[in-house]
């Protein structure tokens, strides 16, 4: 009878992370609309970016840690996913700064 117990109990612990799942994706699904609908809202530019920046990583982090399932893993994997995602970050701002806008300007017209 007690084997009975336990694989009920884990077929419910299943039922209870996809409920988790349906619930998380739902709220995606409603932010995702927040944003679509802000876009076209008419507040300034600087105020429109700082919430879709915010309302993506508000997304980014439930996806990261219920659909990658970083929430049940070790805490050590979940240190090196954020210092893989710092290294990319810090890569990808070298790299904007290196070769920017301003980079592309034909030598011809900077000295005119």
């Amino acid at each position: 009878m007690s084997t009975h117990n336990a694989t009920t109990d884990s077929h419910g612990s299943d039922d209870n992370k996809f409920q988790i799942y349906v619930q998380i994706a739902m709220l995606l699904a409603v932010i995702t609309g927040v944003e679509i609908v802000g876009i076209f809202l008419p507040f300034t530019k600087w105020l429109i970016v700082a919430a879709l920046v915010i309302l993506s990583l508000v997304k980014f982090m439930f996806v990261i840690f219920y659909f990658m399932h970083l929430r049940w893993d070790k805490p050590f994997c979940t240190i090196l996913f954020f210092i893989g995602l710092v290294l990319a970050g810090g890569t990808t701002w070298a790299l904007l700064l290196l070769f920017g806008a301003h980079d592309s300007i034909p030598l011809t017209a900077i000295a005119s």
